[in-house]
């Protein structure tokens, strides 16, 4: 299999970038600075008039833990039903229990929203009880992607759980191990010297533009205490590009 890149964005000048960068599929969210939230429908309208890349979108209501109610499952699936509708390819979801595993009860009405439709497990399982584990109760479901970076704070420092979770994929065709946080080009050639067979790479390749704001009044946050306002980040194409060649190296 060919390397795969996916991008992760929240506006339509990162989707332009990074497809000019050369990434081969987008992760479309909204409110990157929190992690990545369910994107807005008409986002997704504006990059699928532009492109056929296929996009997959990030169910994710509010940020926090993984462990949801059943009015946030029940707006989650409408909003898979809608953005469906609009072109979107595939979704990103998860729910854990309580307990640290993952709840396929909770998430039986998103895998019905999304119908077939490509499925990537996300960041869940590395907050999980026993990553492992989640990685092959995701195969049951039906998961082809899992998001991880190895159950730690970036991918170089998950290198063990990764290496772990290759060779459950291969051993057990599992789902595809998506490589994610902290991922840039240098990253991807030092991951696969280690380990030749990861083949899939997820990165926001995030540059900070300035805003065209000639007069600021400081001191009046718009959210959370110490978020530049002045400052807005975005996908950068260099990024995506050196990340593409170190990909195809």
């Amino acid at each position: 299999m060919a390397g795969m890149l996916e991008i992760c964005v929240d506006s339509l000048a990162s989707a332009r970038a990074a497809i000019r960068g050369g990434a081969d599929r987008l992760e479309l969210c909204s409110a990157l600075a929190v992690g990545g939230l369910t994107p807005y429908g008409e986002l997704m309208r504006q990059i699928r008039a532009e492109c056929n890349i296929p996009i997959r979108c990030l169910m994710r209501p509010r940020a926090g833990d993984f462990l949801y109610t059943a009015e946030e499952i029940h707006m989650m699936a409408e909003q898979i039903e809608e953005l469906r509708r609009l072109g979107a390819d595939g979704f990103v979801i998860g729910c854990l229990t309580p307990e640290g595993h993952l709840d396929a009860a909770a998430m039986a009405p998103l895998l019905a929203a999304a119908q077939g439709s490509g499925l990537t497990l996300h960041r869940c399982i590395d907050v999980s009880r026993d990553p492992a584990e989640t990685f092959l109760a995701a195969g049951k479901l039906g998961f082809d992607a899992v998001l991880t970076s190895g159950a730690a704070g970036s991918c170089l420092q998950g290198m063990d759980m990764l290496g772990r979770l290759l060779q459950l994929r291969d051993e057990c065709g599992g789902p595809e191990v998506l490589i994610g946080a902290g991922v840039k080009a240098s990253v991807i050639t030092s991951i696969r010297q280690r380990f030749p067979g990861a083949r899939a790479f997820h990165m926001s390749g995030k540059a900070d533009v300035a805003s065209g704001m000639r007069f600021r009044r400081e001191g009046v946050p718009m959210g959370l205490p110490g978020l530049d306002e002045w400052h807005i980040q975005q996908t950068d194409a260099q990024a995506v590009l050196e990340a593409r060649q170190a990909l195809d190296s």
